[in-house]
């Protein structure tokens, strides 16, 4: 009886293992590494960059984000103006396609470094370093 029952047990053990170093998890995403874990789960426009999951932003970049979705009202002048992506780190598209917003820096007295970048085909770009990389923004 003994000797059929440790098989069986080194095989669930086994299978067990063999899932956890698959690195199988219910979150889908990047986890939090700046990479998407899978193709299939970013869609086509963040493909081949690096991604940050909404709620894994800073709080300020999610009121951002809720200020985006509310259509306003936005604290700075400049929130909702066209973003020329000069730095070419966005895909290239015609003028008018891309919209900067703010994301409050605290301690910061004037806007800092922080954007929330999106592209008219419901793209968003979260940059920390004043447009010299980004993130794109799974929701």
């Amino acid at each position: 009886m003994v000797s059929r029952f440790i098989p069986r047990v080194l095989g669930v053990l086994l299978v067990c293992v063999a899932f956890l170093v698959s690195g199988c998890s219910s979150g889908g995403g990047d986890g939090g590494s700046g990479r998407a874990s899978s193709a299939a789960s970013v869609p086509a426009w963040a493909r081949g960059m690096a991604t940050v999951r909404a709620e894994r932003l800073p709080a300020e970049a999610r009121t951002t984000l809720r200020r985006i979705d509310d259509g306003g009202p936005f604290p700075y002048g400049k929130d909702g103006s066209v973003f020329s992506n000069f730095e070419r780190e966005l895909p290239q598209r015609k003028r008018g396609y891309y919209h900067e917003y703010t994301v409050r820096t605290p301690g910061e007295r004037d806007r800092g470094a922080r954007r929330i970048v999106t592209g008219n085909g419901g793209e968003f770009y979260y940059t920390d370093d004043h447009y010299a990389s980004f993130k794109a923004v799974l929701r």
